[in-house]
């Protein structure tokens, strides 16, 4: 995918004690090019079973599997439109199966910064050299 900043956005649920449920999108920020020539974007979205713990008062930490898609949206300049909306993309989507770890570390209160690193496994990627794509990274957050 070429590295670069990928927002995210994610949202974790604890069912019951320290199992819970997790939705995430990450994309890139910027486009990148395909083969040199053709701009494109990932966008990976999933959902997981996390495991999340607060070990003390200012280290916590997450493991989480789960299931969810990849979308490479390639940018051809040209306008596809339908009878809802245009677009200038055609986009090439697979399913994946991810995992995650992070490690929180509360700064203040329930503020927390989380190194985390994830690797998703794209199935049917014949796009790229590599059915996977790792993210490794950064989040700021706060718990409830």
């Amino acid at each position: 995918m070429g590295g670069g900043l990928f927002p995210t956005f994610s949202v974790d649920f604890l069912l019951r004690h320290h199992l819970g449920v997790s939705g995430e999108i990450s994309w890139r920020l910027k486009q990148n090019l395909y083969e040199g020539y053709e701009p494109f974007r990932p966008i990976f979205y999933d959902i997981n079973g996390i495991y999340s713990r607060r070990v003390g008062k200012s280290l916590g930490f997450e493991a989480m599997a789960g299931i969810g898609a990849e979308s490479a949206r390639f940018y051809s300049g040209q306008y596809n439109c339908n009878f809802i909306t245009c677009t200038d993309y055609t986009s090439s989507n697979h399913f994946l199966e991810h995992v995650g770890v992070g490690v929180k570390i509360y700064v203040h209160g329930n503020f927390f910064i989380r190194p985390e690193a994830h690797l998703y496994l794209i199935q049917t990627n014949t796009i790229f050299s590599s059915a996977r794509a790792e993210r490794v990274g950064a989040s700021i957050g706060y718990t409830f």
